[in-house]
């Protein structure tokens, strides 16, 4: 009885080795699949880094093309709401140079009905600033050593989108920079584009009326 139960128990201890075995065999074999698992993450990166470029090259050209041009932009106010929305556009998609826009928005709603003209120029002025955030989602921003940029990228961080949207309401030079640096946090660009809508439509809003009724404050004052 003796000798059976440790011919028993030699024959469990063989079984044992052997899944040892046969999992070590698997386990070199999971080994050696890894190298194929890390050749992935170059190809991942290599269409990250070209998209990245694309976006810098794309956001350069868009500068470029419409800060030359910028002496004819006011001609668009011959298409009505399309040229109002097609200037906003224009003068939001120049990254930190200058534009006309918000001028030909106050003498716009002078012309056209105020509201129409400030859904346009909000429509327009969102698209716009995508190159912005196009130039920090590409990480190649010139802008991150700056102050502006150190002040405002711990909001972005901590309140989102809902920084963008109070920046696009608000007349400041900065904006630029507030698009970059969301760009930057990898803020989703749907929420990007709509914060940047809300808030471009009622700076607009301002503008506009503001127009409208300076037409009735003028001629009151000649009166």
């Amino acid at each position: 009885m003796k000798r059976g139960k440790k011919k028993e128990e030699s024959g469990k201890r063989k079984v044992k080795s052997g899944k040892k075995r046969v999992s070590e065999v698997e386990k070199s074999k999971s080994s050696d699949l890894r190298p194929e698992t890390l050749d992935s993450k170059p190809k991942s990166n290599f269409t990250t880094n070209l998209l990245r470029i694309v976006a810098v090259l794309a956001v350069i050209g868009i500068t470029v093309y419409i800060y030359s041009i910028r002496d004819r932009v006011e001609e668009f106010t011959q298409y009505g709401y399309f040229g109002i929305f097609l200037i906003m556009l224009l003068a939001n998609a120049t990254v930190i140079l200058p534009a006309p826009g918000v001028a030909v928005v106050f003498a716009m709603g002078s012309v056209f009905n105020p509201l129409g003209v400030a859904l346009s120029a909000g429509i327009g002025g969102a698209l716009g600033e995508i190159t912005g955030y196009l130039a920090g989602f590409s990480g190649q921003a010139v802008v991150e050593n700056t102050q502006v940029y150190n002040r405002i990228m711990p909001w972005i961080k901590k309140y989102g989108a809902w920084v963008i949207l109070i920046l696009s309401a608000i007349p400041n030079p900065f904006f630029d920079i507030a698009g970059i640096a969301a760009g930057i946090a990898k803020i989703p660009t749907w929420q990007f584009l709509l914060a940047c809508w809300v808030g471009q439509t009622i700076k607009m809003a301002m503008f506009a009326y503001a127009g409208y009724y300076s037409i009735d404050w003028i001629a009151n004052f000649y009166d």
